[in-house]
């Protein structure tokens, strides 16, 4: 396996297909680099190099029990792109990954980054408060904390035959195959982190790291998307990033990658190639 031990002695496994100017992935919770596998399998036979890890706590990472917050996610992140000397990246994150990034673009800045993304992404901040009143309350992630307390795996169930793809709205056609994929990712990773990642993800504000976004940046969210929603997120972050390229899957639900990965990939390479 491809790995790199950071400072704190911790073990961040990544993928590396492919060859040219590297497009680097930051996948959801409780998922790993594998979410990421149609868009790299896309991009890496179109002349990219595409790279992607799995956060701590996830997938094939070590399980530390500390450093499951965005402040180390986004140090691990600027570990592997250094230890790589990674130039000219396009960073890409999906849901709590674009968190991720846009806490690594506001402790690291952007010099090593050519172009952003963030698809069905967490920023600015997922929970309402009074400057955000669109945020969805705390109940509903003391709900996901209960759930991965009470039953892991059947919560990650729940989630996958239900709002994660869309599976609960009348004509979705969600394989069983895709549900089992989110389910098997998700019991991959270790109970501490998927656990301490909820708080992450949902409480903290990148509302001053996409102001310092100052690459250009795709932003992609479904209008149906039933974990992050796109009024807390996606049409907010859109005012804070300059440069901002915002689309609207009409329709779609939080997993994107997944359900619309034609219509993603495409998006990706468009981008790219402006």
């Amino acid at each position: 396996m491809s790995v790199i031990t950071v400072k704190d002695g911790t073990q961040i496994y990544y993928k590396d297909w492919g060859t040219g100017n590297p497009v680097v992935f930051s996948h959801g919770w409780p998922l790993n680099s594998d979410s990421w596998e149609s868009q790299m399998l896309f991009l890496a036979t179109r002349g990219y190099r595409c790279i992607a890890h799995d956060r701590r706590g996830h997938g094939r990472s070590s399980q530390p029990w500390n450093g499951n917050e965005m402040d180390t996610y986004a140090d691990d992140l600027s570990e592997l792109i250094e230890s790589l000397n990674l130039e000219n990246i396009f960073l890409v994150g999906f849901s709590a990954g674009g968190g991720e990034i846009a806490r690594y673009i506001g402790r690291h800045g952007t010099k090593r980054i050519a172009k952003a993304a963030l698809i069905s992404s967490v920023p600015p901040l997922m929970l309402k408060t009074a400057a955000n009143p669109e945020g969805l309350t705390i109940d509903k992630f003391d709900a996901i904390r209960s759930g991965s307390r009470a039953d892991r795996s059947q919560f990650y169930k729940d989630l996958a035959s239900g709002p994660f793809f869309g599976a609960n709205r009348p004509g979705a056609k969600v394989s069983q195959g895709m549900m089992d994929t989110f389910w098997l990712q998700g019991m991959q990773a270790g109970a501490r982190g998927t656990f301490e990642c909820i708080k992450a993800f949902s409480e903290t504000d990148f509302s001053e790291d996409l102001k310092k976004f100052d690459v250009p940046t795709l932003i992609v969210h479904g209008d149906d998307d039933q974990i992050v929603p796109i009024g807390a997120a996606a049409l907010h972050s859109a005012k804070l990033v300059k440069n901002a390229t915002l689309k609207i899957y009409k329709g779609a639900p939080h997993g994107v990658a997944y359900t619309h990965q034609d219509k993603l990939n495409a998006d990706l390479l468009a981008f790219l190639k402006t």
